[in-house]
């Protein structure tokens, strides 16, 4: 896995390390759960720390990983235009490119789903990376 940037002599994976652990609560557990599974998906991910959130990209931008009070988000930056066959995607679905998932306390995680949301993202983005 490559990482990119640093925040206060932090690597971007030490400043997502550090938000799972100052969660101290279900929402970290998600969160690092939802990063294993993006790992998982895709090994040559790139962990970034951007707008005071984990960034995962590989040729673009994947996801970004948010957390709130009650709910953990997950939004695809192009989702819009992904398959989802496992229809996951329970939020931003009104807009033309976002999409995202809401992850509530407890709630099941279709892990096949997801990975393969990160999957068809990683491939769009490769197929519109120059070169």
């Amino acid at each position: 896995m490559k990482q990119s940037g640093s925040q206060e002599g932090k690597s971007p994976s030490q400043l997502i390390d550090a938000r799972i652990a100052e969660l101290g609560d279900w929402r970290g557990q998600m969160l690092g759960r939802l990063r294993a599974l993006i790992r998982e998906a895709d090994p040559d991910v790139v962990e970034e720390w951007k707008w005071n959130v984990p960034v995962w990209s590989h040729a673009g931008l994947i996801c970004t990983g948010e957390t709130y009070k009650k709910v953990v988000k997950m939004t695809f930056a192009k989702g819009a235009a992904l398959e989802d066959p496992s229809v996951i995607f329970n939020a931003s679905l009104q807009g033309n490119t976002r999409r995202a998932i809401d992850f509530h306390e407890g709630q099941a995680l279709d892990e096949h789903g997801l990975k393969a949301l990160v999957r068809a993202a990683v491939a769009l983005n490769s197929s519109k990376a120059p070169g």
